[in-house]
């Protein structure tokens, strides 16, 4: 068997890692998100590749042979950020310290060492590995020399593998043309400059055709297109420069030996200390004799087909001081169990013979009744199969793991085991593909178990070191009292459902098809001609170039036709503003009266989906389908809720929220005229006019409040005065004024908003009333418009994050006492600030006293919350 090489471009995965990876400091100031990322790329690689040599190759800064002959393009190469620069030498120390070879060296930039040592690996017949951001490295790809480069996707690290054949499916080239096609195209990212006018599909026909640039330039006649041929002619040494450029070198001279590459002592005491120091607690487990690592966790895996070892499992379980459980389903059918209760074991239950589905859910909910410590991943997918009354002992790792960390897209069992366990295991795609659950447990039941074991070892493993990260958070709160019990009210949302309208789907379908139509025609009209309206390249040339409209942006593809610049454009030029609303109403039609329909099942209710783990303020967001977006600025959208209607004999009783957010905020800022004007029931927004337009209340125009409305709302967002200017169709100057005598009639809110700006700069992240954290590494950078976005965070995260949290407080209190009343009438939705109950008739006034409490005093805030309740037979007439 061919030994394996692996090699690492360093600053390309710590580039990627630093971007990847939320922003660390530890408690000397050291920014560590780069190198952590890089030691958990490194180590899933090792994992995965079961290397025998490790190489990680640096840039340095003495010039390079390139820089000496094209000193204007290779030299001009961005700077990296302060908070990268400053983690590379202290990754290269981590490196020393792990007793992994490096190897920088002037004259030679990283590619050319590691291409030059991918060669001499190749040649002793190795296997090689090289991972690394940068494609240039696609041209050294072979049979033998695989080129990984690592992409996020979902929150997650996926790599694309490239072979000789691989490059060729994917690019249209061998890899030894990569040179050629940038040589073409060029590279903006790597400075190479190409020829001008000569795109990747063009250079890729070129190359197709002729081979190489040389060949095509001596067959310049035959290159087409005609604009291509033009363009090679005069720029060929151009082409020539910039393929030289491309070429990586692969025949350094480097002092270099394989038998110094070996890395079996990765895990020293030097090592650890480091470790220590930088406060990665998670990679610390990988040290002493007890680690544990992926091959010796898979020894204790156990298989389990037996009625009566099954029996006896549970039986142990129930006396267990804490249980990983995972119940294994697919499409409504149960394949089986995860369960752990220790370190050692971990057993996969598998749902065959007498061991029925039925026999599992018993033993399920004897187990949780028992009152044993269960620790699960993702409860809210399990409730369907087990006892959905609400339960304490019950406690979910992935919205642990979420509060810990809300920046994240995935909380899966590898994510989950990779963050706080220090574990590198397989993820279900990696274990499966596509596969479906159902054929893997029947034609690969090892690969089965394995993955079955690996999510009851963590739901086991994690429970205990989530627990100890949320009380040292002061999230151990949040988490019993708001998340865990919101699980169930989710759920019990999800199965209720909303009933839809089939007919009236259609016809409010119908009724966007005669208004698009109508605009159709209109914009033609004033146009002169029939066009793509979809089109934003044939857009952009009827607005900007035959009606010569101000404001048109080109681009590469074309002129800009994004919402914001048609906003501008709207009020002067009729034409634009029915642009606008074509747009919305062929969005309604796809998104809502098409996209609707298919998400109707048998009982004629929609059960969507509700996520707790999506956003990183703490909001719900919906999906499958999506009725949080449903349009409420324009009538014709807000007319879509009349296809929601009640089961018959019921109503819906719609209960909204007034001004919670800004009423959050007179409470966090303690601004005393604030709390006062909602102590005293006054409009706010005609208050804030008043005040802001030196206006007497009494006079106070209607364009007056809704500008000073903006300006309220504005300013719980962060708001600029280039923002508001925009919103408001004024000047820069006179937002800023406007901005500037909010804080003078509410000065208490201005220092609250910069404290809360200083806290995110020296904590790293923001809280909310109730102690939820929302990391800001945003507001660290040395990029001014990340930093500006990371203050807006900082002013918005505690504000809105508060009213999230006050809401979904509402939502289990309201469910719970509708539930324990023993009432028909059931919560359905919650959209934003309001909550939607499918009332009995009979019911109607005890649900809207429960909704008006419940919702009301569920917060002690400075200032009262209002609730108003409205009735009606369908969802637009109750909202």
């Amino acid at each position: 068997m061919s030994k394996k090489l692996v090699l690492i471009d360093g600053h390309s995965i710590l580039n990627r890692a630093f971007y990847g990876v939320p922003d660390l400091t530890n408690s000397e100031g050291l920014h560590t998100n780069a190198v952590y990322g890089f030691l958990n790329i490194m180590f899933k690689i090792l994992e995965e590749e079961k290397a025998d040599y490790l190489t990680v190759a640096f840039d340095v800064k003495a010039p390079t042979f390139r820089h000496e002959m094209f000193s204007e393009y290779k030299g001009t190469r961005k700077g990296m950020p302060e908070e990268l620069r400053e983690q590379v030498p202290l990754m290269k120390e981590v490196l020393q310290a792990m007793n992994i070879k490096i190897m920088e060296r002037p004259g030679y930039e990283a590619d050319d060492i590691l291409g030059t040592l991918a060669k001499r690996g190749e040649a002793e017949g190795f296997d090689v590995s090289l991972v690394s951001g940068d494609r240039d490295l696609l041209q050294i790809a072979t049979d033998k020399i695989k080129i990984r480069i690592p992409k996020t996707k979902k929150g997650g690290t996926e790599i694309e593998n490239y072979n000789t054949q691989d490059v060729i499916e994917k690019y249209g080239v061998t890899p030894l043309q990569i040179i050629d096609l940038k040589g073409l195209m060029g590279d903006a990212s790597d400075n190479i400059p190409g020829v001008p006018g000569i795109g990747e599909k063009t250079a890729t026909k070129i190359l197709q055709a002729f081979d190489s640039i040389e060949n095509a330039y001596e067959h310049i006649e035959e290159v087409t297109p005609k604009k291509a041929k033009e363009n090679l002619l005069e720029h060929y040494d151009l082409a020539q420069m910039s393929k030289v450029l491309a070429t990586i070198k692969t025949d350094c001279d480097l002092d270099y030996s394989f038998e110094d590459a070996t890395f079996d002592d990765m895990y020293n005491e030097e090592a650890f200390r480091i470790m220590k120091r930088l406060e990665f607690k998670a990679i610390l487990s990988r040290f002493g004799s007890d680690v544990e690592v992926s091959n010796s966790i898979e020894e204790g895996f156990v298989k389990v087909t037996d009625l009566k070892e099954c029996d006896d499992l549970f039986a142990k379980a129930r006396t267990a001081q804490t249980v990983g459980l995972q119940l294994l389903e697919e499409g409504g059918e149960v394949l089986g169990l995860a369960l752990a209760m220790d370190k050692e074991k971990s057993y996969a239950i598998l749902a065959t013979g007498f061991i029925t589905s039925g026999f599992l859910f018993d033993k399920i909910n004897e187990l949780i009744a028992s009152n044993v410590s269960v620790s699960v991943i993702d409860l809210k997918k399990q409730l369907p199969y087990i006892d959905a009354t609400e339960r304490s002992n019950i406690f979910d790792c992935s919205i642990a793991a979420y509060l810990m960390n809300p920046l994240k897209d995935s909380y899966n069992y590898d994510d989950i085991g990779r963050d706080y366990l220090s574990m590198t295991i397989p993820s279900q795609a990696e274990l499966f593909g596509k596969k479906r659950l159902k054929d893997v447990a029947a034609e690969e039941e090892e690969t089965f178990v394995k993955w079955a074991c690996y999510i009851g070892h963590v739901a086991f493993m994690a429970k205990a070191v989530l627990e100890e990260e949320l009380k040292t958070s002061n999230m151990l709160g949040l988490f019993g009292d708001i998340e865990m019990p919101l699980v169930y009210t989710l759920y019990d949302m999800e199965a209720r459902g909303i009933r839809a309208n089939k007919e009236a789907l259609k016809e409010y379908g119908d009724q966007l098809v005669g208004r698009i139509e109508e605009l159709e025609k209109s914009i033609y009209e004033l146009t002169g001609e029939e066009f793509n309206i979809n089109s934003p390249k044939q857009l952009g040339i009827i607005l900007f170039e035959k009606l010569e409209l101000p404001g048109g942006k080109k681009t590469k593809t074309g002129y800009s036709t994004n919402a914001e610049i048609l906003e501008k454009l709207k009020g002067e030029y009729p034409v634009v503003a029915m642009i606008l609303e074509y747009r919305q109403l062929t969005k309604l039609k796809s998104t809502y009266a098409d996209g609707l329909a298919v998400y109707i099942g048998d009982d004629q209710r929609i059960h969507g989906k509700f996520n707790q783990t999506i956003t990183a303020t703490g909001r719900i967001s919906s999906t499958e389908p999506n009725l949080q977006n449903i349009p409420i600025r324009m009538e014709l959208g807000r007319q879509i809720r009349k296809v929601f209607i009640p089961e018959d004999g019921f109503v819906f009783l719609d209960a909204d929220y007034s001004q919670i957010e800004l009423r959050v905020l007179a409470h966090m800022s303690g601004d005393e005229r604030l709390i006062n004007a909602y102590k005293e029931h006054a409009d706010i927004h005609q208050i804030t006019a008043s005040e802001v337009f030196h206006t007497p209340y009494e006079e106070v125009t209607s364009l007056q409040r809704s500008n000073a409305k903006a300006v309220n709302f504005g300013i719980v967002y962060g708001i600029s005065a280039f923002s508001l200017s925009q919103d408001l169709n004024i000047t820069k100057k006179e937002a800023d004024s406007y901005i500037h005598r909010y804080f003078e009639t509410y000065p208490r809110v201005k220092g609250f908003l910069e404290e809360l700006v200083a806290d995110a700069k020296e904590k790293g992240y923001v809280t909310t009333l109730y102690e939820r954290k929302r990391p800001v590494p945003e507001i660290s950078s040395s990029n001014f418009m990340q930093r500006a976005f990371g203050e807006r965070i900082a002013m918005n995260s505690p504000i809105q994050g508060t009213a999230a949290d006050i809401i979904k407080m509402a939502m289990i209190h309201v469910n719970r006492e509708l539930k324990e009343r023993g009432l028909r009438s059931r919560l359905l939705l919650q959209i934003h600030d309001e909550l939607l109950v499918e009332t009995h008739i009979d019911e109607i006034e005890e649900v809207k006293a429960i909704m008006e409490h419940e919702m009301q005093d569920v917060a002690n805030l400075l200032v009262p919350l209002e609730v108003e309740v409205k009735q009606g037979n369908n969802w637009y007439e109750a909202k």
